[in-house]
């Protein structure tokens, strides 16, 4: 099921700009710590490296990504999610706006 709302968080007003302009993301905390990510992803082939192991869920659009060590591009649609070890990178290709959450952890 694709998250179309998330209610009880705290936002971070200021904008997280990448590549740029190609992705913007805005930090959100839960009220007991969790933090994550809402943005989206222009069109554009992207990099990303992780410090934390993440899951990254697609609620509008699609990608495709490749993990680090993979040759393999594959494809994320809404209501899909995809995981990404910590301390890893990870490319994702995208054709057309790719709205997502990062679930840190």
């Amino acid at each position: 099921m694709t998250t179309e709302k998330i209610d009880g968080v705290s936002v971070t007003t200021q904008a997280n700009v990448y590549f740029d302009g190609k992705c913007v993301s805005h930090g959100i905390t839960y009220p007991d710590g969790t933090k994550k990510s809402v943005g989206v992803i222009l069109p554009a082939t992207l990099t990303f490296n992780t410090g934390a192991p993440e899951i990254m869920e697609c609620v509008a659009g699609a990608c495709e990504y490749k993990l680090a060590g993979s040759e393999v591009w594959v494809t994320s649609s809404s209501g899909e999610k995809f995981s990404v070890p910590g301390n890893s990178k990870f490319e994702i290709r995208v054709a057309s706006a790719y709205h997502y959450i990062c679930h840190f952890g």
